[in-house]
């Protein structure tokens, strides 16, 4: 098989559940280009923000809600919120960068995880709940608020994307792992080539949908976020490793859906 299409293969094998099968070669194919990060974005949030229509469509916006994070879950699998987890026990524990460490890296779930976890998922629902509040202030159409959650979806899922590769790009590794090969392998070229896919994407959506910039606005806020975890992680633990590249996934997705709903209630469109 193709390099390339190998490594795009074993990108969605690596970054979402679908059964696309991954192997070693892949995965040396795919670190190669870690840009692929936002080709596995747009098309995660295009599956999301199709999801994300039908049922705002057809559902009372609580069950709405519910069912586009079980979603984004099965879609992603649970990685990523495991790393708010392991963060959260890491940021939580007492005492020396050493014990802090011992925290993070520990497979027993502590009280510090199971709030972070909790709190990602509530800021989840509260953000989809409010930007329904928002957009049904704006558009007096079932079909136009279900497009706005189709425009945020796919935007937040790109912005978080682009998280995971900015804590790459910029973070130091604490330790080997898988963590470490994505950070030791993506360079700045490379985040910059996934930097202008996502600014085009979500441009491109924000046009699409009327929106004027308010995509690309999002998607920054997501990446100025990342960079406030990476100086939290830094002071920490003195780096990075899998678990905060996962949990700024988490934290990208949901600061990118809060400021779309941010934009809707101050501005209305940017």
């Amino acid at each position: 098989m193709n390099a390339f299409l190998l490594a795009l293969r074993s990108s969605f094998g690596f970054l979402s559940t679908i059964p696309v099968g991954i192997t070693m070669e892949g995965l040396d194919e795919f670190f190669k280009r870690t840009y692929l990060h936002l080709v596995v974005g747009l098309v995660l949030g295009l599956l999301m923000g199709a999801v994300a229509y039908l049922l705002i469509s057809f559902l009372p916006i609580s069950i709405s809600a519910v069912l586009i994070i079980a979603f984004v879950y099965y879609i992603t699998g649970l990685n990523h919120l495991d790393g708010i987890a392991d963060l959260g026990d890491g940021l939580t524990a007492h005492g020396s960068v050493e014990k802090k460490l011992k925290a993070l890296k520990d497979m027993s779930l502590g009280i510090g995880g199971v709030a972070y976890a909790a709190l990602v998922i509530i800021a989840f629902y509260a953000s989809l709940t409010s930007l329904y509040g928002e957009a049904s202030a704006l558009y007096t159409t079932t079909a136009e608020v279900a497009g706005i959650f189709f425009f945020a979806m796919f935007v937040s899922e790109v912005s978080a994307m682009q998280s995971m590769l900015t804590i790459a790009a910029f973070g130091k590794p604490i330790h080997e792992g898988l963590g470490s090969i994505l950070i030791n392998n993506t360079t700045v070229s490379k985040y910059l080539i996934g930097f202008v896919i996502g600014s085009i994407a979500c441009l491109g959506a924000s046009f699409y949908f009327g929106l004027g910039i308010t995509g690309i606005f999002a998607f920054i806020a997501a990446i100025v976020a990342t960079f406030v975890l990476l100086n939290i992680s830094n002071r920490h633990f003195g780096g990075v490793n899998g678990d905060v590249i996962g949990a700024s996934n988490e934290i990208g997705r949901i600061i990118a859906l809060i400021s779309i709903t941010l934009i809707l209630m101050y501005g209305g469109i940017i």
